[in-house]
């Protein structure tokens, strides 16, 4: 506000001081001119209970520029949070409660108004709310004067069990309701794996071994990891998944003996589904790699899925990739990955309900027009929808910051997104469609090719 401005403010709030709305607008203006000691003059013979919501909150916000939390906490008042409260009055008494160090009141009222309004969320607020303040003395010494005891702030509340969920992290179990769509690899995966680790009297009365090796390809971010996951879940089995950073290693012999401790570890686990993402790294063709030691690594993966020593009852073993036709041939022998799955990009029905799951328990408008996001994103992979709605969302969270209040994620937001997020299987296809049709030993990416003819006819 200009000089003109609030000196004509000031003239008119002196010949009507008990006129409390225009008081408040002058308080406004000098704090926002951070002339505290100004805009705390003008509050001191007010009755905050007979301000307004807002009116309140300001005037806790000019005591505590004023270095005066007691008397903010006059204006907030000193209570519980309740529902029928406003959400900027409720940020107003957290940051009364942070200025007179009852972190935990604030934290209370902060969480309080987030609750009505994310658009107040203020994480540094909610930092400082977390601070700890600890006294650190000796038992047998009392503090003096010349010797004042060690304060120490913190926001550091980890305790044992905070270390095991940090060291080894709860993950929750994924179902196949959890994928959307795939109902052809999901049948395959419940005749094929699910059934023997439900059934396992049924399948020793036939001689059918439980476990085995299923490796599953396609297009990055079409929910093989996902895929995974939930073969892990409808069995009830202990899901082990391994990142190639848990085996490589520059020491020779070392790469070697942290695979076979791996494969032992699901043994003794047993059952248990053991899952390399990004296999090729471990198992790539052989007579490509000019390093003895990649050749090793390879023979000891093959000795571990299918070694005369070895017995993997019981464990099931998953390998994902985008590269299939970079895999040594050995690993596609009966006994190790016999079994090939393609997952390919998401269908119609599969996109539709692939964009159900990501917008279910967001803010959402009440029509959403999926009968066209469908149409418009075909050849979207499973990451790629999940893209989509992550770009509308925060286009939404944007509109709500600008507003002040929850904007809902609605169709306006979708299809904005849609112009900017464009699906990322396209040269994965072209590149399978070589292999398909030039390098297709024993038809192992016929269904490549199915898809691919499927997919030009829809198109």
């Amino acid at each position: 506000m200009d000089d003109k401005t609030l000196d004509a403010l000031k003239t008119a709030l002196s010949a009507t001081p008990d006129n409390l709305e225009l008081r408040m607008i002058v308080v406004a203006a000098h704090v926002e001119r951070d002339e505290e000691s100004t805009a705390y003059g003008l509050i001191q013979d007010i009755e905050p209970e007979d301000m307004t919501s807002d009116q309140r909150a300001l005037g806790a916000r000019t005591c505590l520029a004023a270095d005066a939390p007691e008397d903010a906490l006059a204006w907030v008042g000193d209570e519980a949070p309740s529902d029928n409260e406003d959400a900027e009055l409720l940020i107003a008494r957290a940051r009364t409660y942070l200025a007179l160090e009852r972190h935990a009141d604030g934290l209370d009222c902060y969480r309080a108004a987030v609750a009505k309004s994310p658009a107040l969320e203020d994480l540094g607020l909610r930092d400082r709310l977390n601070l700890k303040v600890r006294d650190f003395h000796k038992p047998d010494h009392k503090p003096t004067q010349d010797r004042p005891r060690l304060r120490v702030l913190s926001n550091d509340d980890t305790d044992d069990i905070e270390t095991t969920r940090l060291l080894m992290p709860p993950e929750e179990t994924v179902t196949f309701s959890d994928v959307g769509g795939l109902k052809g690899i999901k049948k395959q995966i419940h005749r094929r794996i699910i059934l023997p680790f439900q059934k396992p009297s049924l399948m020793q009365r036939f001689k059918k071994r439980v476990g085995g090796g299923i490796l599953l390809y396609g297009p990055p971010g079409c929910g093989k990891t996902l895929l995974a996951r939930a073969t892990a879940g409808e069995c009830d089995a202990r899901f082990l998944n391994v990142a190639i950073s848990d085996i490589l290693d520059m020491y020779t012999g070392e790469s070697e003996r942290k695979l076979h401790a791996i494969f032992e570890k699901a043994r003794s686990s047993a059952p248990a589904v053991l899952f390399f993402d990004e296999v090729e790294a471990l198992g790539g063709k052989r007579q490509y790699t000019r390093e003895s030691h990649s050749s090793k690594l390879v023979s000891q993966f093959l000795s571990e899925m299918d070694g005369f020593a070895q017995n993997n009852s019981g464990v099931l073993i998953l390998g994902a990739t985008n590269v299939p036709w970079s895999i040594d041939p050995a690993f596609r022998r009966p006994g190790r990955f016999d079994r090939l799955l393609f997952v390919p990009p998401p269908d119609a029905e599969a996109r539709k309900t692939i964009l159900e799951l990501h917008l279910a328990d967001r803010p959402v408008a009440p029509k959403i027009d999926y009968k066209y996001l469908v149409k418009n994103t075909s050849g979207f992979s499973g990451a790629d929808l999940f893209n989509l709605v992550e770009t509308a969302t925060d286009e939404a969270i944007e509109d709500s910051i600008d507003s002040g209040e929850e904007s809902p994620l609605s169709d306006a937001h979708l299809r904005q997104s849609l112009r900017e997020v464009k699906p990322t299987t396209l040269e994965w296809l072209t590149t399978a469609r070589n292999y398909a049709r030039y390098a297709n030993e024993a038809g192992q990416y016929d269904e490549v090719l199915d898809f691919l003819e499927k997919h030009s006819k829809q198109r």
